[in-house]
């Protein structure tokens, strides 16, 4: 019956007030119109105090709340920076503003800005389909919804924020004119530092008032407000700035603003910054913790919130280790080195204790405020221990034979790839052990060829090393140094082998504490490095360090007395030096310190001959070390279960033959994890053939002009035969170590 009435009223045969008082006749209709109107009225009650009951009044948004600075401490309380005392905010009127300035803003923030209303559904749909399409990340919030954001609410990324600030942004619009909104957005909104509004940012950057800012300068300043610190040309990484203002300038002339001849003027215009005048101490380690806690807390929090942050850093550590640096580097003017840098960290814990990231922030003409312990470098060499770990899991010892002569391999490129040694020459069969002390490239070269490049990289990236991604990238001299890897990450994966297999990430920050006393993070540094991942066995970790510290083992490339040796105290240590003389590396650790040092230029241009590792960045690292020692002497790393010790040949790695055997060989001992140690004795002299003409090993399958004689011959990891009492012409070629 109901039915009926309803498609009566429907078909214009019945008036709906008559509907309407039928409905309410109904009881099953009433009822049903009771529950709805019930759950409707709890509806708006719970919305009401969830999201209008608290919600700011959008005329605050003519007034501005007084922050409170942040602090960042030492380790002992010293205080490195001030984030700011005050904020630094001049409102200027939107006359005042260059146009180029509020329309690169719009172009970069929010280009149809004056089309649309409160919200940009085709804003948000298009940030939607680029970021699920692995496009560049974008943002669908208009102008208005960042100016509510940023100026109304706390940075919580919640849903009930989300709908607070699209509510605001409606009133906001009905309460002000677009150009009122632009103008109230560009006077508030967050540039780096203490610099709130366009008139602060001009003043901090270019040491000018806005209306006076070139096209150059108004794109950099409006590149800023997505990323303050990450995007400053004052922050860690200033090649980000430029980045971000030549989007800009490229938005700016897509949108009609700017033709492309302003926009290719623009991108050439130096920008004046106003040289940078602070109190700040440990700069790059202050810069690198910032941008942690502004990715954890955004930066309005950091830059408003009045936290007390407590770092690891020990700055009486760090500015003896600067001055370490900046001495060595001012001795090198003449191998045409200009830059410096420095990590100390504990590897048990991952507490940074020194961060030098240059050998001066403040020097323009290095790119001083670039921090190269974050750069991406190439290694040299002293990848090499990750590369020969990987053999010791695969079941290689330190007394694998290899045999150090000329070889290619076949290269996608088209051409051979054939690796040489630093020294220009050949070494015979050198072990393991001999071959990675003295940073001898071709058994480097065959022990990744035994390996593989895709073990390797998974274990460097297991160890800490975050750079080396697609394995289809790497070849063979990927164990040189061919891949890009920053210095922290070097500093985790040694910590692998300074806590005996244990991986500990880097925490250089120790406590937050919110400006009404809550405590918003804390770290408690574990008393054992077991606490940690374990990446790799104990054993092999032991027997790298073992290896590293042996200075026997490295005396024939670095002399019995040279830079890396710090007494009779155990230090383990590598260098690396790439073949191009880019970059200059020494590492080394206890089971208490890790200390990496790099010399090198930021723009990229080689040094001088700079030959060996021992060379610029060993200095550096040693003078850092052995003042570390001073304070506390440096304990032997523990020998873990299963490791056992044998007498071997120093040839062959097999074991000895019976006093008085003939031609015995020469013995030495060596580590090995329990079930690799040799089982087989050495067979000394063999029937093989040879070459008449070159009296070296036939060639395989040779028939024609050889004989057979008995001869030392040791066969090494990747099958390579080597015969000992053969002569060998000597030959040179030039590498790197």
């Amino acid at each position: 019956m109901l039915y009926k009435k309803a498609l009566a009223w429907y078909h214009g045969k019945m008036q709906f007030s008559t509907f309407f008082r039928l409905l309410a006749k109904n009881h099953t209709v009433l009822f049903y119109w009771r529950i709805f109107a019930v759950f409707a009225i709890l509806f708006l009650v719970a919305f009401y105090v969830a999201i209008i009951k608290d919600l700011p009044s959008p005329t605050r948004l003519s007034s501005a709340a007084i922050p409170q600075s942040s602090q960042v401490f030492d380790r002992n309380g010293v205080l490195l920076y001030t984030i700011y005392s005050q904020k630094n905010q001049t409102f200027v009127p939107i006359s005042q503003i260059p146009k180029e300035l509020q329309q690169a803003t719009i172009a970069i923030e929010d280009k149809d800005f004056y089309k649309h209303g409160a919200i940009d559904l085709r804003g948000i749909v298009r940030s939607f389909l680029s970021n699920i399409s692995g496009g560049q990340l974008q943002g669908g919030s208009t102008i208005t919804q960042q100016l509510v954001k940023n100026s109304l609410l706390t940075p919580e990324r919640t849903i009930t924020r989300k709908i607070k600030e699209v509510m605001l942004a409606f009133v906001t619009e009905l309460l002000y004119s677009k150009d009122q909104i632009l103008e109230m957005y560009l006077n508030q909104v967050a540039y780096g530092g203490t610099a709130w509004g366009v008139e602060a940012a001009g003043q901090m950057y270019f040491g000018k008032p806005v209306e006076r800012l070139t096209l150059a300068q108004s794109a950099l300043i409006a590149s800023l407000p997505e990323a303050p610190t990450t995007y400053s040309p004052f922050g860690s990484r200033p090649e980000l700035a430029k980045k971000r203002q030549l989007l800009a300038l490229a938005k700016m002339r897509e949108q009609g603003y700017i033709s492309k001849e302003q926009e290719e003027k623009a991108a050439k215009e130096g920008l004046g910054l106003k040289k940078v005048v602070n109190d700040i101490k440990a700069p790059h380690f202050v810069l690198y913790i910032r941008d942690i806690l502004e990715q954890k807390y955004g930066h309005r929090l950091v830059e408003e919130g009045g936290l007390k942050v407590t770092t690891t850093l020990d700055l009486a550590l760090q500015e003896y280790a600067q001055a370490s640096v900046a001495a060595e580097i001012g001795k090198l003017k003449n191998q045409r080195v200009s830059n410096g840098a420095s990590l100390v960290t504990n590897p048990a814990t991952g507490e940074i204790l020194a961060m030098i990231g240059s050998r001066d922030y403040f020097d323009k003409e290095i790119d001083g405020n670039v921090n190269v312990t974050l750069a991406l470098r190439q290694p040299g060499s002293s990848i090499k221990p990750i590369n020969y770990a990987v053999g010791l899991i695969k079941g290689y010892t330190a007394a694998s034979p290899f045999a150090d002569a000329k070889v290619c391999y076949p290269n996608i490129s088209g051409k051979e790839y054939c690796p040489v040694n630093y020294d220009g020459k050949w070494h015979g069969v050198v072990q393991m052990r001999q071959a990675l002390g003295n940073s001898i490239n071709i058994p480097a070269v065959k022990m990744l060829k035994a390996n593989s490049v895709e073990a390797m990289i998974a274990t460097a990236s297991a160890m800490g090393i975050t750079t080396f991604k697609d394995p289809n990238r790497y070849g063979l001299s990927l164990t040189l140094g061919g891949g890009e890897v920053t210095m922290v990450d070097m500093a985790v994966a040694y910590g692998v082998f300074a806590n005996q297999g244990y991986k500990i990430d880097l925490h250089p920050i120790l406590k937050v504490v919110g400006r009404n006393g809550k405590l918003l993070e804390e770290y408690t540094p574990p008393k054992s490095p077991i606490f940690g991942k374990k990446v790799i066995p104990p054993q092999v970790a032991f027997i790298i360090s073992h290896i590293l510290m042996d200075n026997g083992a490295r005396e024939a490339a670095f002399g019995s007395n040279s830079q890396l040796k710090i007494g009779n105290q155990p230090v383990s240590v590598k260098t690396g030096t790439t073949n191009d003389f880019r970059d200059n590396w020494t590492i080394g650790y206890t089971p208490q310190y890790v200390v990496a040092a790099w010399v090198g230029n930021n723009d990229n241009k080689p040094m001088g001959n700079l030959t060996s590792g021992v060379t610029g960045a060993a200095p550096i690292w040693r003078n850092i070390i052995e003042h570390l020692i001073e304070l506390k002497p440096a304990s032997y790393p523990r020998i873990p279960e299963d490791i056992v010790g044998k007498t071997i040949c120093s040839t062959s790695g097999l074991l000895p033959p019976p006093d008085g055997t003939p031609d015995r060989c020469p013995t030495r001992f060596e580590y090995f994890i329990k079930g690799t140690e040799p089982k087989q004795v050495d067979p000394g002299r063999q029937k093989v053939f040879i070459d008449k003409t070159t009296n070296d090993l036939a060639k395989p399958g040779q028939t024609d002009n050889v004989e057979e004689r008995n001869e030392l011959v040791v066969t090494d990891v990747v099958g390579d035969m080597y015969c000992l009492t053969c002569p060998h012409p000597v030959e040179e070629e030039k590498a790197s170590n």
